[in-house]
């Protein structure tokens, strides 16, 4: 019995030693590294951050004169439509449309009119995209929201690829149009399904 006493308490205690031995190997937690915008020693301008390289552009980074698609800018400003190299279609509204309920419903809601969730526990709401202003600009615009952000909205061009914004611009287009649409706009054989969706 004092041996199983004894043989425990050994145990216990080498568990505790290892235990404490590991504990005081912090390289891993330590590592030699820099923070964002630490200062060095190391470069001569003094500081850990380095500018790219001249002449070489980031991957995935490479506009090659298709800047209205990156920007959306045009020569005369915010572009109206699609920018070349992207078409209207089924297919692209879809992709808007599922961009759109993931990143913005949140707070512009699923019509458009800024009555997310997080607008109806306290966010401030934004403007409904079927105001009058919103309606006039172009695609461009929208974009350009959505890549730079504007008031309390931030960017979302570390989320959203480009292609993806365009698309989701053209789906609040789409919303756009549908809210004001009349009935008469609507293909017959389509009305039904219409009138038994409850208001």
């Amino acid at each position: 019995m004092r041996f199983l006493k004894l043989r425990t308490k050994l145990l216990v205690q080498a568990a505790v030693l290892m235990v404490g031995a590991t504990a005081c190997r912090l390289d891993m937690h330590d590592a030699p590294r820099y923070d964002a915008l630490e200062p060095s020693s190391l470069f001569d301008n003094g500081a850990a951050a380095r500018l790219p390289v001249d002449g070489t552009i980031a991957r995935g980074e490479l506009r090659d004169g298709q800047e209205a698609f990156y920007t959306g800018f045009g020569s005369a400003g915010f572009v109206q439509g699609l920018p070349p190299g992207l078409t209207l279609s089924k297919e692209l509204l879809e992709r808007g449309r599922e961009r759109f309920e993931i990143y913005c419903t949140p707070c512009h809601g699923y019509t458009g009119q800024g009555d997310g969730m997080i607008v109806k526990r306290g966010f401030r709401k934004p403007p409904t995209f079927h105001n009058t202003r919103n309606k006039e600009e172009g695609l461009g615009r929208i974009y350009f929201v959505i890549t730079n952000g504007y008031g309390q909205m931030f960017s979302y061009a570390h989320a959203v690829k480009p292609k993806d914004r365009w698309a989701i611009a053209a789906y609040i287009r789409a919303l756009q149009l549908s809210h004001d649409a009349p009935l008469s706009a609507v293909p017959v054989d389509k009305r039904t399904s219409l009138e038994e969706v409850p208001q």
